[in-house]
């Protein structure tokens, strides 16, 4: 902390920045001079943390005390209790459910717990926009071994050994797929590191580029120096404005260091980074439509053979990988592959970082060794289900993945036990659903996504994935029919079989494994025309129980009229005029209305 006494961490991801850390930190510093400590406590303004619904977070070092949800009206208490008298802010910690008493240190919050930061272990802790703070961690130290130690044959020998696996949905061995580029023939050959993250809920990518960003540039560097690349592209969705300003203040700070440029260490490799800023079109997140995208051609997908490691951009031998992969090469290189290999399973090694949202506790970021089960990420680190209400489903993988039940929560989380039970490990979205969440209509929305997503080149995906959303709107609507389940089936399957690329063959997997663990939702809608869950407006009755006091107050706020009855006496709904809004039933004092 140099010659500072103290250090106050303020995240300034892009959650805790909507939520007010701006302001927080703008107060902080007129505190500290107010109080003329400018000098002896050093603000330090990081990337995100992880526990995003708490936020904005700050953490006082040296003691490590972890504070949440502060907001600008905190900062005279933080300066005058803690900084000034060395006294803990005890409303401003964070308590378990239940407990009295607030907890001062984040490693000791059961959302930490069990994590295990190796992709985040910067993240929340140092300034991303400060190259030295990431050299005085260790950071470009694999970089300078790798060039400085070791031969290309070498580097992609360790990463091999590691057994580390694409983290950007498929899977696939990272060190076998850089061999086949350096393997590739070509004068020139590139490197892409993929950050179109486009799932909804997925916010991974996102906080690694933003907390730390000269991480991934690392990897970067060490994958063009094992491929014989000398030149690299950072495919970063728009929408990410915040990870594009630090990825480019991270680019030029590097580039001044002589980390990133020309002649590397003294050793005369050369490697070369920009950014293509990508519209947001999620099947850009593909391999070959990304790289068209680069190439400034529509974003649409080609037929492969050829591979990208083969003919990829502008027709040059190319690797892509995306960012959590690459955020992982730098400590295989330092601390070795046998290390990195004894995390996780023999099959899926290291950790994965998910993203926690849904019907869940505590939303936010979780790296977790490979292996761990679903029922520990989702209880013990996200704290278990909003309200108290029973578990239902999770959806992983984002819109390409599987809707998993409460019977599999106890197996592991890896590759092939995922792809064994039909769904993915994908880029690590977790969205968590309680009883309340129909299945149909869940199906329906991820559905909607990616068909609205559609490039629209191939016709199974255009046409396929229109008709199966048809279909499930029907459904959730009352006008499914006998023969809708076993039609959405065989649409499914011939589209995972005659799609051209990822997008359309994994868009059918919702409906395919919720058709595989919620059949009876789909032959409620159809033959009982009923919703079991209770979502579907089409399939919802509202009634007036004997609970009714007469008050009258669901009466005026029906918006169409549907409500009659005297004062005092038990109201009727009129089924007929009933748009099936649902005012009444929250607006009803007595609960005297529910769903029938």
């Amino acid at each position: 902390m140099e010659q500072f006494k103290m250090q106050v961490l303020i995240c300034a991801g892009t959650g805790c920045i909507s939520s007010g850390s701006k302001k927080v930190e703008v107060a902080l510093r007129d505190q500290l001079i107010k109080k003329g400590l400018e000098n002896e406590i050093k603000i330090v303004t990081t990337g995100c943390h992880g526990f995003c619904e708490m936020g904005p977070l700050v953490i006082i070092n040296p003691e490590g005390v972890f504070y949440i949800r502060v907001q600008e009206s905190d900062v005279i208490d933080i300066v005058e209790e803690h900084l000034c008298n060395g006294r803990i802010v005890e409303r401003l910690l964070f308590k378990e459910e239940g407990a009295l008493k607030g907890i001062p240190s984040y490693k000791d919050i059961d959302f930490y717990k069990k994590q295990t930061r190796m992709v985040l272990v910067n993240c929340g802790h140092l300034d991303p926009e400060q190259i030295n703070e990431y050299i005085a961690v260790g950071g470009y130290e694999a970089l300078r071994k790798a060039l400085t130690t070791m031969k290309p044959d070498e580097v992609i020998e360790e990463v091999k050994l590691s057994k580390l696996r694409g983290r950007g949905g498929g899977g696939f061995p990272t060190g076998v797929k850089w061999g086949f580029t350096k393997n590739a023939p070509g004068d020139k050959k590139y490197v892409i590191c993929n950050a179109d993250e486009g799932d909804p809920g997925a916010f991974m990518d996102r906080s690694v580029l933003e907390g730390d960003p000269h991480r991934v540039l690392e990897g970067m560097a060490i994958c063009a120096y094992g491929i014989g690349a000398d030149e690299g592209y950072l495919y970063v969705r728009a929408e990410y404005p915040l990870a594009i300003k630090r990825l480019r203040i991270a680019i030029e700070q590097a580039e001044e260091m002589g980390m990133i440029g020309d002649n590397l260490f003294g050793t005369g490799f050369n490697f070369h980074v920009k950014i293509k800023e990508g519209a947001g079109a999620f099947v850009c997140g593909e391999e070959t439509a990304l790289m068209a995208s680069i190439e400034g051609m529509r974003g649409v997908p080609r037929s492969r053979p050829p591979f990208p490691a083969i003919s990829g951009l502008w027709g040059k031998p190319t690797n892509i990988n995306n960012v959590e992969t690459f955020a992982n090469v730098p400590q295989i290189i330092t601390k070795g592959a046998k290390w990195y290999a004894s995390l996780g399973t023999e099959g899926s090694t290291g950790t994965k970082v998910f993203a926690l949202t849904g019907r869940i506790n505590h939303t936010g970021l979780a790296e977790v060794p490979m292996g761990i089960t679903m029922r520990e990420i989702i209880y013990d680190i996200g704290g278990g289900i909003q309200g108290g209400k029973k578990f239902k489903a999770v959806q992983i993988g984002g819109p390409s993945g599987g809707c998993l039940p409460e019977h599999l929560l106890d197996m592991s989380v890896d590759y092939d036990s995922l792809i064994q039970v039909g769904a993915m490990m994908g880029s690590g979205g977790l969205v968590v659903m309680d009883e309340s969440t129909c299945m149909v209509d869940i199906s329906k929305f991820f559905l909607s996504f990616t068909q609205a997503e559609s490039c629209g080149k191939c016709t199974p995906c255009r046409e396929g994935t229109k008709r199966m959303l048809e279909i499930l709107t029907r459904m959730t609507e009352g006008l499914g029919k006998e023969g809708d389940i076993e039609l959405l089936e065989t649409l499914a399957k011939n589209i995972k079989l005659t799609a051209l690329c990822g997008l359309g063959q994994t868009a059918p997997n919702p409906v395919l494994s919720t058709l595989r663990y919620f059949r009876e939702e789909y032959e409620a809608h159809i033959r009982e025309k009923r919703c079991p869950a209770g979502a579907c407006a089409g399939l919802t009755q509202y009634k007036i129980t004997a609970g009714c006091k007469g008050c009258g107050i669901c009466l005026k706020a029906c918006p169409v009229g549907a409500i009659q009855g005297e004062k005092k006496a038990v109201h009727k709904i009129d089924h007929n005029t009933c748009i099936k809004c649902g005012v009444c039933m929250t607006k009803c004092p007595f609960k005297a209305i529910v769903k029938g």
